[in-house]
């Protein structure tokens, strides 16, 4: 391995890519009708020709220009750091990408900057897992529990989980970690998929996508819900009676209901013996999930997806208004913050499902989840990623799945590098009628 004080970024690069998905309406939900899955895209350069550090946000469109000027304005504070600079003052860095207060004003710790600062920060990680050869959920989970607690900002979190809380959870996964690594490696991690399940999809298309699911060896699957619940118990009692109740369902609203009308409506689906009911009501409306959450119960709750910050998460989770908590990798502060919130939902007893539907979401998120069964929460959590089968096509290192499963990555980095034709012939050019 190269010294990584003699590795420096020099560089960075930028692209608008997005994905027409919204000719075939895949994507499509209750809340997001006809989405183009995009990702704006970076790349941190190094003046070692073949290591760049790589990450991106995923968007559905509109407003990916807006993302990636974000990223830009933050990339160029990490431009000249060593990597030996990256990893011993990683928390500096990280907090120096938020410190901006002008631009904290525009959404302290949450939005298009908290974003942007994410996907630095993933980038930078990316970054030093590929110079240390590793894949990043490897690179983390063999990090000593006091490197990885030092990465993490505390601030706001104190009554929900503190430093000593953090290390002490990590110092109790120490000594199962290498047969954890191993059972990884050998096993991976079941896989739930939404593929099927588009709002815009017939009923023919959903049932054959479903059996293909099943035969491809997935037990769980997810279906979009939220706009009508005629259309909603229809195609439910379509699933149930051609794949019975063995066939674990969960169901996505996207956000689209109140809070009483969650609760009338999730009631009204109760004899589908749903494993969650995602995303009910505002992702910010903590309070309205634990309403829900309550009203509702025994049916689970799940939501995080488009949770703002590490903040958002601990209030769930005190105030119990989520039974599966959803990271995503790019919605976020990065690795930074995901690991907080990765630690919050083991001292909370709630299992991590990662949200992946979107363009990269499945190639990024899959290391934060083998890290956590690996370092955090061990095998003895339930535990689904999602996984939808569009666009991998596109990334040199795309997600294996095997029998409904996801495989440990064994690729350097966090696998968001997408092939350069890819990004060539999808680099959007931006129409100036698109601002209007």
């Amino acid at each position: 391995m190269t010294n990584l004080s003699e590795i420096k970024i020099t560089g960075i690069q930028t692209f608008d890519v997005r994905f027409p998905t919204s000719k075939s309406l895949d994507g499509s939900d209750a809340m997001n009708p006809d989405p183009d899955y995009s990702a704006a895209y970076l790349t941190l350069q190094t003046n070692f020709l073949h290591l760049q550090g790589v990450s991106l946000v995923f968007t559905i469109g509109r407003g990916n220009d807006l993302q990636l000027s974000a990223i830009e304005r933050l990339a160029i504070k990490v431009k000249g750091l060593t990597l030996d600079q990256i990893f011993n003052d990683n928390l500096k860095i990280y907090m120096d990408l938020g410190s901006d207060s002008q631009y904290r004003w525009l959404g302290p710790e949450y939005g298009i900057f908290h974003m942007a600062r994410g996907a630095v920060s993933n980038a930078l990680w990316d970054l030093l897992a590929k110079a240390n050869q590793k894949p990043l959920w490897r690179y983390l989970a063999e990090l000593e529990p006091k490197e990885l607690v030092n990465v993490i900002d505390f601030s706001y979190l104190e009554d929900g989980l503190n430093a000593d809380e953090a290390l002490e959870i990590l110092e109790l996964a120490r000594d199962s970690k290498q047969v954890n690594i191993s059972r990884a490696i050998s096993e991976g991690l079941p896989a739930y998929t939404t593929s099927p399940g588009w709002l815009g999809y017939d009923d023919q298309k959903m049932l054959q996508l479903t059996r293909k699911a099943v035969e491809d060896g997935f037990k769980l699957i997810k279906f979009k819900c939220g706009l009508s619940l005629k259309d909603d118990r229809r195609r439910l009692s379509l699933v149930r009676e051609k794949f019975g109740k063995e066939l674990l369902v969960a169901v996505d609203a996207n956000q689209k209901w109140g809070v009483d009308e969650a609760i009338d409506w999730i009631n009204e689906l109760k004899e589908f013996d749903l494993s969650w009911v995602e995303e009910p009501t505002h992702p910010e409306d903590v309070v309205g999930h634990s309403q829900i959450a309550a009203a509702v119960a025994p049916t689970p709750i799940a939501t995080g997806e488009m949770a703002g910050s590490r903040i958002t998460f601990k209030q769930l989770l005190k105030l119990d208004g989520q039974a599966i908590v959803q990271i995503d990798a790019t919605r976020v502060g990065g690795v930074n913050e995901n690991l907080a919130i990765v630690l919050m939902a083991r001292k909370f007893k709630k299992p991590i499902c990662p949200h992946a539907g979107g363009v990269g979401l499945c190639e990024m998120v899959q290391h934060l989840a083998f890290f956590d069964a690996v370092a955090v929460s061990g095998f003895k959590n339930l535990r689904y990623i999602e996984f939808v089968d569009h666009l991998h096509e596109h990334f040199k290192y795309p997600v294996e799945i095997q029998n409904g499963c996801y495989q440990a990555p064994k690729n350097p980095g966090m696998n968001a590098d997408m092939k350069e034709s890819s990004v060539s012939r999808y680099t959007h050019n931006l129409d100036k009628k698109e601002m209007l």
